[in-house]
């Protein structure tokens, strides 16, 4: 298994097909010139790479981690969203012309990730227009919907939280490559504030330790995480766990490995910002970004 640190370089070799000097390595992953030059030599060791550049070898190493599908969790009716949402599902509403889930699907179509599947419930025969530009798509039915929280929908997932990115539909991304190809361990996207009333999470070593609403110099989440397979597999025994038990059915999904059975994983945060990715709660907000609905 590789260390944290040769996957970054690895990572960073593979997205790059010019040769790229040490201190190019350095700046695109933070690592100091120093560490770089001695990974550089571990991973040349290992026949991963070869006069800064990645080996078929070291292309083949980095399968291990790819990302290989994506769940999106797409089932409420969004209340919040009224009166918008009375007659189409919060992401299926447009946003200066595109469908708020088109931001989500094209990035993941941009880095290959063609096993795709939304957990659908609210007016759920209205995605069926998604085929047209993405006939990959398969649907998960959430017949449960109505009556829980969207913790139902990753018990719908079951093993296909495994290896998987698990996204809320109604994030705007503005930058694709916060969603990548590899990853090296389960992770949940963040964005670093000195205060928030929002949900959120503080870290320890860089995992997170604690999950609550509003905070003071923590990480506002972002409802995209991705699961390895032992974590995917973990997540639904989990999830099934609590949503059995009672009061099981009003509880979010995130509350699982972040609160619930915080001991059983290890969940590193990815940083992101306010200018990568957005997410519409309510109609304020989306008349905010689009003009059109005032």
């Amino acid at each position: 298994m590789l260390t944290r640190k040769q996957f970054d370089v690895l990572e960073c070799l593979i997205d790059n097909n010019d040769k790229l000097s040490q201190r190019d390595i350095s700046e695109k992953t933070g690592l100091s010139l120093g560490t770089i030059n001695k990974v550089l030599k571990e991973l040349s060791e290992l026949g991963f790479v070869s006069n800064n550049a990645i080996t078929s070898k070291g292309i083949e190493e980095m399968q291990n981690y790819r990302v290989k599908r994506a769940i999106i969790i797409a089932a409420g009716f969004g209340s919040r969203m009224v009166p918008i949402t009375l007659n189409t599902p919060k992401p299926l509403v447009r946003v200066k012309g595109s469908r708020i889930i088109d931001s989500s699907l094209d990035a993941l179509k941009e880095i290959g990730i063609e096993e795709v599947y939304i957990i659908r419930g609210y007016l759920g025969e209205q995605f069926d227009q998604l085929l047209y530009k993405y006939p990959n798509i398969k649907f998960i039915e959430n017949p449960m919907y109505n009556e829980a929280n969207n913790l139902s929908s990753i018990v719908c997932a079951g093993d296909l939280l495994q290896n998987a990115y698990v996204i809320e539909a109604d994030l705007l991304v503005y930058n694709k490559k916060i969603i990548k190809k590899y990853q090296y361990s389960s992770n949940y996207l963040g964005i670093p504030v000195k205060r928030t009333d929002d949900w959120c999470f503080v870290t320890e070593d860089g995992y997170v330790k604690k999950m609550s609403i509003g905070g003071e110099n923590c990480y506002q989440m972002v409802g995209i995480s991705y699961w390895t397979k032992e974590d995917g597999k973990k997540l639904f025994v989990d999830a099934k766990k609590v949503f059995q038990s009672p009061g099981g059915k009003e509880r979010y999904w995130d509350q699982v490995p972040l609160e619930y059975c915080l001991k059983d994983f290890k969940v590193s945060v990815r940083e992101c910002s306010f200018d990568d990715i957005i997410e519409i709660d309510t109609f304020n907000e989306l008349k905010q970004l689009d003009d059109t609905y005032r």
